[in-house]
């Protein structure tokens, strides 16, 4: 009977630390996906000056400015990982197109404001990628947590589902928007 007791106390004692490694792991999911947001949020928030910047000095490209601005709204709106890469694939297309038209116009390349943004952009593109590098890599984890066994039965019993990974199919969105200063 106090066998049965000490082998009934450790399989409670390990499904216990398997489900809180499940637990912990969704948290640093969850944790990772408002870090990317976070910066998402940034980057939004800096475009409509840089579209203003551009109306400034290029006012009559308002093709190039609209299509920034349906793509920043189109990206602020993406519920999921998948829908958030993809809007934000497009979004960066928009910029790269937007930051084109500083080489046809020298007086909007020469503006300190237009130049400031750009700096501030760059910089959250490389905060952008390094939290998608993160969020991707506990994903990574969390996931194989839930599909390796005897984990991926209590996973399954307790609700954990796989998560999706943020990734871009857009080799040009891969690199980040190319600004010059040329």
């Amino acid at each position: 009977m106090l066998w049965f007791l000490i082998i009934l106390a450790v399989i409670a004692f390990v499904l216990i630390g398997m489900y809180n490694s499940l637990v912990r792991l969704r948290v640093r999911v969850n944790s990772a996906w408002a870090d990317i947001d976070v910066q998402l949020k940034r980057r939004w928030e800096l475009i409509p000056n840089l579209v203003e910047t551009v109306k400034g000095s290029a006012g009559h490209e308002r093709e190039t400015l609209q299509q920034v601005i349906e793509a920043r709204n189109r990206a602020m709106g993406a519920q999921s990982p998948g829908e958030a890469a993809a809007a934000e694939e497009v979004l960066t297309g928009s910029l790269g197109r937007l930051f084109a038209l500083s080489e046809a116009y020298p007086q909007l390349r020469a503006a300190e404001a237009f130049t400031g943004l750009q700096g501030s952009l760059d910089e959250i593109e490389e905060a952008v990628q390094n939290a998608r590098r993160y969020y991707n890599a506990v994903v990574r984890d969390y996931n194989t947590k839930t599909r390796v066994f005897p984990t991926n039965l209590l996973a399954r019993l307790s609700g954990h589902r796989p998560r999706e990974f943020f990734t871009l199919d857009d080799e040009r969105q891969r690199e980040g928007p190319q600004v010059s200063f040329s």
